[in-house]
């Protein structure tokens, strides 16, 4: 059985000249976790913020990423590996670009300004053409007033309506943004009441002002011309601008990403004015390569020392846990995610990964049986680990989609289904069938009927899901076994119902039925004796634990306590093994309602004129699709839920500490 990885702590003594240098090392490699609990805390507070916002580089990395924001540059680096912090050619490099950069970009905003205030000047141009006499001729009407102003075009008819028959609204320009307002001069008071909800602005006409001259007119067209061809000239050289700099901007932006937080882990370590102590947890296969990497990169400038787990004092004194590294191949390790999310296993304890990924992957396939749905899935992680389907963090899960489908599909050739079609395999049931007797489709029949066989295959399927699912609880007891002793906890591993005494009860129990079932034996007194003292052991291990432990009292709540809570825990013992034991009887109900599922959809396509017909074909592919999707998923949360519950619950006492080693990531 494999153990979680060895750890151990490295103590780094440098100077301050080396510290970037290092820290950027380690970053890089990706494996080294700081041991100081400063370094893990949130290092963009506010007080952190305001100290960035004066650092030279943080300010050069937020001139960057305006940039990238005004260019509409979105694809950032997403792996910093092939980066380095800024050195001075890349600071000047980058300062070169910000200067071109802020010229187009000022060169632009300019353009666009002009550009609007030439459009205004046109738009109310032609809006005053329309006036054909001199406004003071207006003004001196003695029984009207006359508003002359700006209002938003798309509030013009709503100005309209509320004016009623207050005043006439007469348009001045062609997009109704400038506006005439004709009204009695009694019912002045309620005009300006409603020209305020349409954020009317009142414009300064000079009296004599009588409409604008063609040739004003015809000017300002040209201007606004003029105007727009210099825009969009610049537009283009923005658009030049992103195809030649956009390479260089990720490069820059990637290398300052990484100078920022040297930065803030630099901030954070124990230093004096010239030297930098730094302390993390490394795995111990890459110790060796620490020490010559670091000692060729400083030039000899470094210390270096290595502590196993047990002589640092924070981890004997429990202060601290070793932070936990699995280390599976591809396979397995797609499945870690699943053991972590659940918690980490003990440091120097047995990694059970590869179980949980032996035992989901056929769980799985038995429950979700059928060959071309199952192939779906095949094909789904294929195109998933060649990065042709992108789904975010998902696509680490590839391998998991194709052995879920390569034991569906396995399953599927057993009981004959290809999506939903139970023909299509007959031939080669009846294939393998003939090779050992008597030749029959399918190999097993999982649809209820009146045929005796499909009764006996029914109840077979139930007896390998609870046949595995006393494997999985005897793996998860040998697990917490061995790890009790690994770490000297002889007691629990001795005594208590996960430990030597509550295996023993479980194990007796599973043979006494097998041999009464299937052998007709009868239960013997010593058969009585051994399940009596194991689950005595198992149930009353309070005094024996303390005993083996040296604790005294034995007995630390007295003896009625003791009395009640074993009786208590006899209960929970026998219920609990009993429940963990048919709890697997479900993996053989979903076996059978993935079977009635399909047998659904097939009747429900031979309905609509088989699929060989348009209906019977939709029928079909949808049918399928919906038991792909969500009984897949329903499936899954079946199998998680055993996983969690009946293997997981017998030697996850205590959680452990993930390993989770400090990297470049994108801010």
């Amino acid at each position: 059985m494999a153990k979680t990885a060895q750890m151990r702590l490295i103590e780094l003594m440098l100077l301050k000249e080396d510290i970037r240098t290092v820290i950027e090392y380690i970053g890089k490699k990706g494996s080294f976790q700081f041991q100081d609990k400063k370094i893990d805390t949130d290092v963009n507070d506010e007080e952190e913020q305001q100290k960035d916002n004066l650092n030279v580089e943080a300010l050069m990395y937020d001139k960057l990423l305006e940039s990238a924001n005004y260019l509409g540059i979105k694809d950032f680096p997403k792996d910093l590996s092939a980066y380095t912090s800024p050195d001075k050619k890349i600071i000047e490099s980058a300062q070169n670009y910000i200067e071109a950069f802020t010229h187009l970009k000022d060169g632009i905003e300019e353009a666009n300004k002009k550009n609007a205030q030439v459009e205004d000047a046109c738009k109310e141009a032609k809006a005053f053409s329309n006036l054909q006499v001199s406004y003071s001729e207006l003004e001196h009407l003695s029984f009207l007033s006359f508003k002359i102003g700006k209002i938003p075009a798309a509030q013009y008819d709503q100005l309209q309506d509320s004016l009623m028959d207050n005043a006439i609204l007469i348009p001045l320009g062609e997009d109704k943004s400038h506006v005439l307002i004709a009204s009695s001069k009694k019912g002045r008071f309620a005009v300006e009441s409603e020209l305020k909800k349409v954020s009317f602005v009142e414009m300064e006409v000079p009296h004599d002002f009588k409409g604008i001259p063609q040739d004003v007119l015809e000017s300002l067209e040209e201007e606004r011309k003029a105007s727009e061809k210099e825009l969009k000239e610049l537009e283009t050289e923005k658009t030049n601008f992103v195809e030649t700099h956009r390479s260089q901007l990720i490069e820059y932006l990637g290398s300052y990403t990484i100078a920022l937080q040297i930065q803030k882990i630099e901030k954070k370590l124990e230093s004096t004015q010239l030297v930098y102590r730094i302390t993390g947890w490394i795995p111990d296969a890459e110790a060796k390569a620490y020490m010559t990497d670091l000692d060729q990169l400083t030039q000899g400038r470094i210390a270096i020392r290595l502590f196993e787990p047990y002589e640092v004092p924070s981890v004997v004194n429990g202060k601290e846990q070793v932070p936990v590294k699995l280390e599976n191949r591809k396979f397995v390790k797609s499945f870690e995610r699943m053991i972590f999310s659940y918690g980490s296993p003990i440091y120097g304890t047995i990694d059970p990964t590869p179980f949980v990924a032996i035992f989901f992957t056929i769980l799985f396939g038995i429950m979700f049986g059928d060959l071309g749905q199952g192939l779906v899935f095949v094909l789904l992680g294929i195109l998933m680990a060649a990065k042709v389907i992108k789904v975010g963090g998902w696509n680490k899960f590839a391998p998991i989609f194709i052995a879920i489908g390569c034991t569906s599909s396995i399953m599927g050739l057993l009981t004959g289904e290809f999506f939903s079609n139970e023909s299509l395999l007959e031939p080669f049931s009846e294939w393998v069938t003939g090779l050992f007797g008597n030749p029959h489709a399918p190999i097993l029949k999982m649809m209820p009927s009146s045929d005796p066989s499909s009764i006996v295959t029914m109840f077979a399927v139930f007896g390998v899901a609870v046949g595995i699912g006393f494997i999985i609880n005897t793996m998860g007891l040998i697990i917490n076994i061995i790890n009790n002793f690994i770490q000297r906890k002889y007691a629990e591993a001795i005594f208590g119902k996960n430990g030597i005494a509550g295996a023993v009860f479980f194990w007796y129990v599973i043979a006494l039925v097998i041999r009464v079932l299937l052998f007709h034996h009868t239960i013997a007194l010593y058969d009585w004796i051994v399940i009596g003292v194991s689950l005595f052991f198992a149930a009353f291990a309070e005094p024996f634990e303390n005993l083996l432990e040296g604790k005294r009292p034995l007995l630390e709540n007295g003896l009625g306590t003791y009395l009640i809570s074993s009786i208590v825990e006899v209960i929970e013992v026998v219920s609990g093994y009993l429940s963990n034991t048919i709890s697997f009887v479900r993996v053989g109900a979903f076996a059978l309602s993935h079977a009635v599922l399909d047998y659904v959809i097939y009747i429900l396509t031979q309905m609509c004129g088989g699929s060989a017909s348009a209906g019977g074909i939709l029928v079909l592919i949808f049918g399928n699709a919906l038991i792909i999707v969500l009984e897949g998923m329903i499936v899954a949360i079946q199998v998680i839920r055993l996983q969690y519950y009946e293997f997981f619950s017998k030697f996850f006492n205590e959680i452990g500490k993930e390993f989770k080693p400090f990297k470049f990531e994108i801010i």
